[in-house]
């Protein structure tokens, strides 16, 4: 199982970085589409939509990609980033308002229509998010990323050694606080290399990244509870070793789009008090 895991990730890393870095930002916004729509496709599986829905549900979501794509090619860059930015504000008031609360309550997903619009609200921000950083910085899309993958092998090291105390039993019982506090020093120390080597001259980032942590362990109990509920143990069987796209994902999805969020409104208010 290991060596699959490895294997899988080898080949999607090799794949993602010369496509971040070489492809123009159109061609990007294609891919990530696609991936994005794989994951939809899981989704739609996960909440038990028919195979007539999730075509469905596939195709109007490719339409609405490609309408986005178009306007991108307008060059209009400007307005495309400001109207993504209002979706990620949108998303942000979801995760911090309403899922807590969903985690506390458990509700479970009834009806066609919430099904769906909750797939669109979950992916499409971090589509839009992928597409966004790439126009900004390549690098910007690597740091967040190292983000969650530094925050989630510290917890698991963290939490398999010293985890007691359980963070959320009746969602995910493998989860501890002894994890979370793991991932929250590896991301600090992630974060003093970056300092470091990159010179970034504001400690802001500590608590920028510390946020991205406690959205990825967000994103990855909401997704356990969503199995939960649907009897499932992955998502998919996409990625051998690793089951489907959204169990490898389901840490980037709030805290990717919320995190360019938050890094224009601090650029933005330090401008403004300049």
């Amino acid at each position: 199982m290991l060596k699959t895991r490895i294997m899988t990730a080898t080949v999607l890393i090799a794949g993602f970085i010369p496509a971040l870095f070489k492809l123009p930002d159109v061609y990007w916004a294609c891919v990530m589409l696609l991936i994005t729509l794989l994951a939809l496709r899981e989704w739609a599986q996960m909440v038990g939509l028919t195979s007539k829905q999730n075509y469905t549900y596939l195709a109007i979501s490719l339409a609405f990609g490609l309408y986005v794509i178009w306007r991108l090619q307008q060059n209009n860059l400007h307005l495309f980033f400001y109207q993504s930015l209002a979706i990620f504000f949108v998303i942000t008031c979801f995760w911090l308002m309403i899922v807590p609360i969903w985690f506390a309550k458990q509700f479970k997903l009834r009806g066609l229509i919430p099904k769906v619009l909750l797939g669109w609200l979950l992916m499409l921000p971090l589509w839009l998010a992928l597409v966004c950083a790439k126009i900004v910085d390549p690098k910007l899309v690597l740091v967040l990323l190292a983000t969650i993958w530094i925050a989630d092998s510290a917890a698991y090291f963290a939490g398999k050694n010293f985890g007691k105390h359980k963070l959320a039993p009746s969602i995910s019982p493998g989860k501890t606080w002894e994890g979370v506090a793991g991932a929250l020093i590896g991301v600090t120390l992630y974060g003093a290399i970056l300092v470091d080597t990159l010179g970034i001259q504001t400690l802001a980032i500590f608590p920028a990244l510390w946020a991205v942590t406690i959205l990825g362990v967000m994103g990855d109990l909401f997704e356990s509870m969503m199995k939960r509920q649907m009897n499932l143990k992955d998502s998919g069987s996409l990625l051998p070793g690793h089951g489907g796209i959204l169990d490898r994902i389901d840490g980037v999805i709030p805290s990717f789009p919320i995190a360019i969020l938050m890094i224009y409104a601090y650029n933005y208010f330090v401008s403004v008090g300049a």
